[in-house]
């Protein structure tokens, strides 16, 4: 069965570049574009998709929860929350990124053999909420390491050195010295499987991709009914700043709502931005980005808050109501100011644009469905 190469666009920067990156760098890679439209998005959101289907020459084919014939005239989120859920979604009952977002991904996909492109960073440390499904194998181009950690976690298991010093053999580069030695090195405690396969990667990335890449010939990894990646003899490693000069680069544009908007309080002033794309209304903003969209989208603040008359809320302690309370914005304001202040104070904070996601990227994660 011939493979399929897919590659989910968010609407946030990460997915829009990384699908940019795989058009020039690859382009004999045939990748199938999808987004996952929960209806609940920002204009900006549509605005990159539309930008991107100019750039690829493809059209990005759209994903909804519920067909048009069962959806009660309802989009998907709103089919969802009042005909099977009736609670808004939150950190702790993610609802909304199971049925609104994977779900419909892996309808799309069926059980066909799936590589899946992920656009998570360089500097990130984390492989996002992917799917699971065993016929779906997320790979990470920006990353030195392009595999998921179950695939890293087989391929260097203790009864697997045998075959990896084997494989090694068949490569035609000499590897150096160190490198064999790291190879037949067993996983312990204090030598686990990460720490290995990251030693491994510096020494030489585009020797353990073919070695990963051995292994997985012999798995039931939709990889393995390929004859060959071209990936593998990447070494890019793509981080913030790389992200936004392709953006630009290309033609396509940053999406507006990460640019800083100006704000006053109390004679002090501080900037504020969306940091995410995905919902409007999405629970894991932060109080400013609350405060953003009430003063930047009355009109989109003003839904979210009649989402919450039926007696939930988008925040665990506080109704937007309360939120948007004149001292309470003062507050959130203040408090925003002084904590970029001391992040600035320690060297933590730059003026450019990429850096407008620092606070938000160092703390609470949202999900990768939804917000690479």
């Amino acid at each position: 069965m011939k493979v399929r190469h897919v590659l989910g666009i968010s609407g946030g920067k990460d997915s829009a570049a990384l699908a940019i990156y795989l058009k020039m760098q690859y382009p004999e890679l045939n990748i199938e574009y999808y987004t996952t439209d929960t209806g609940k998005e920002l204009d900006e959101t549509y605005e990159l998709i539309r930008n991107l289907e100019i750039f690829l020459g493809k059209k990005i084919t759209r994903l909804t929860a519920s067909t048009d014939g069962d959806n009660h005239g309802y989009d998907s989120f709103d089919y969802l929350l009042n005909l099977k859920f009736q609670f808004l979604p939150s950190s702790q009952a993610r609802w909304c990124t199971q049925t609104l977002k994977l779900a419909p991904f892996e309808k799309f996909v069926g059980n066909d053999p799936v590589i899946s492109y992920v656009g998570i960073r360089g500097d990130e440390n984390r492989d996002g909420y992917i799917s699971k499904k065993p016929n779906i194998q997320s790979i990470f181009p920006f990353r030195k390491n392009i595999w998921s950690e179950d695939v890293i976690n087989k391929a260097f298991t203790n009864k697997q050195i045998g075959f990896m010093l084997d494989s090694l053999l068949t490569i035609p580069r000499e590897p150096a010295p160190d490198y064999v030695e790291l190879l037949s090195q067993p996983v312990t405690i204090k030598f686990p499987v990460k720490k290995k396969a990251d030693l491994l990667f510096e020494r030489d990335t585009t020797i353990t991709n073919a070695l990963i890449y051995a292994f997985i010939k012999t798995t039931d990894y939709p990889l393995a009914q390929s004859e060959s990646f071209p990936l593998l003899d990447n070494e890019d490693v793509l981080v913030k700043e790389d992200i936004f000069r392709i953006l630009r680069d290309s033609g396509v544009g940053v999406p507006k709502y990460y640019e800083k908007v100006s704000f006053e309080v109390n004679g002090k002033t501080g900037e504020y931005a969306r940091s995410r794309s995905g919902c409007y209304f999405c629970f894991f903003q932060q109080k400013i980005e609350w405060v953003w969209l009430y003063e930047q989208h009355p009109d989109l603040f003003q839904k979210a808050l009649d989402y919450e008359k039926k007696g939930y809320s988008w925040n665990d302690n506080e109704t937007l109501a309360e939120l948007i309370m004149p001292a309470r914005i003062m507050q959130i304001k203040e408090d925003y100011i002084k904590k970029e202040q001391d992040k600035k104070n320690q060297g933590r904070v730059s003026s450019k644009l990429i850096d407008i996601l620092t606070d938000y990227e160092d703390g609470e994660i949202g999900c990768a469905a939804c917000f690479i």
